[in-house]
């Protein structure tokens, strides 16, 4: 375990595999962003509206969480997306196929694929892709400004939805829009990454989807840490004693296994990130096993939430 100073103030940062075990299952560790430094920056540091602001998955924790991740389980159990798998090989044959045959995948391609299996598995038609596209970029640009225009964006998305969330009682309409927000942009800014190292790696291995999957995760993985997390009292962890309020986060460079969390807050959306990367990885495969990258690779460093990404991805496909 590591402390820095970030924000002016003092953070945890947690490095070994069992200690992150650990306090990814103990709820002196919680995820209200309330509990954050008071003197933080929310945009600058990354922290979401606090749990009494906003209900979100993210957010929450104990019975509250538990009662909202329910309203999630209709759209992520095992059987439903083994059966939507073919949906998922069917959208890359078409994203695919509608590209030229030299291309830059990392411009269009790895951000929208994420996106139109997501909102054919909400019910939201495919000619409303380009709004979550739009409302997706928007999030990203000069955050927090456009933050309403993208929240806009996902609210006309949310009413196009058909899929169901059971929502707990007493939640508005406010609510289950910014479900739905969660739901694709979690989804997208994650699997976009993710997608583009396997792509690379695929054109450069000849590794089966199952060990392509596991391994451009473990090495590159999607976001470089977890989200935040705060004592809720004072803790001994690892030798070390942390005040109440302290900022805890795991880094998932070092304990790439748990890139999907552990504990309560596993990644509802774990298993439809990894059959989406399968299906991908065979698509691409089957589809186009001339494929070649066509210029050699570089990489930004991680940046907040985002783990590192391609600067590009060009690619012949044929």
């Amino acid at each position: 375990m590591m402390q820095q100073t970030w924000y002016d103030h003092p953070v945890w940062i947690v490095t070994e595999p069992e200690l992150a075990k650990a306090v990814l299952t103990d709820s002196r560790f919680a995820k209200d962003t309330a509990l954050a430094p008071q003197h933080w920056d929310a945009a600058t540091a990354g922290l979401e509206p606090t749990a009494a602001e906003q209900l979100a998955i993210t957010t929450l924790d104990g019975e509250p969480h538990s009662r909202l991740r329910k309203a999630f389980a209709p759209l992520f159990t095992g059987a439903k997306l083994r059966a939507f798998y073919p949906d998922m090989r069917y959208i890359a044959e078409r994203l695919l196929g509608e590209l030229p045959n030299e291309v830059d995948l990392v411009e269009d391609f790895t951000p929208r694929y994420p996106l139109a299996v997501l909102c054919e598995l909400l019910g939201i038609t495919a000619q409303h892709v380009e709004t979550a596209m739009a409302s997706c970029r928007l999030m990203l640009v000069d955050y927090p400004a456009n933050v309403p225009t993208a929240m806009a964006g996902f609210a006309r998305l949310s009413a196009e939805a058909t899929a169901e969330l059971r929502m707990p009682d007493g939640t508005t309409e406010h609510d289950l829009h910014y479900q739905i927000f969660t739901i694709l942009f979690a989804g997208q800014i994650t699997t976009d990454l993710a997608a583009s190292s396997l792509v690379a790696r695929l054109l450069t291995t000849d590794e089966p989807p199952d060990v392509l999957v596991r391994e451009s995760l473990r090495a590159h993985p999607p976001a470089p840490y977890t989200l935040w997390r705060f004592t809720t009292c004072e803790v001994d962890l690892d030798g070390a004693r942390l005040p109440q309020g302290a900022p805890v986060l795991v880094d998932l460079t070092r304990v790439p296994d748990l890139v999907f969390g552990h504990g309560p807050h596993y990644c509802i959306g774990a298993q439809l990130a990894q059959l989406e990367l399968r299906a991908l990885a065979e698509t691409f495969r089957t589809s186009y096993p001339n494929a070649r990258l066509t210029a050699p690779l570089t990489r930004t460093e991680p940046d907040g939430i985002m783990g590192s990404r391609l600067h590009a991805l060009p690619v012949k496909l044929a």
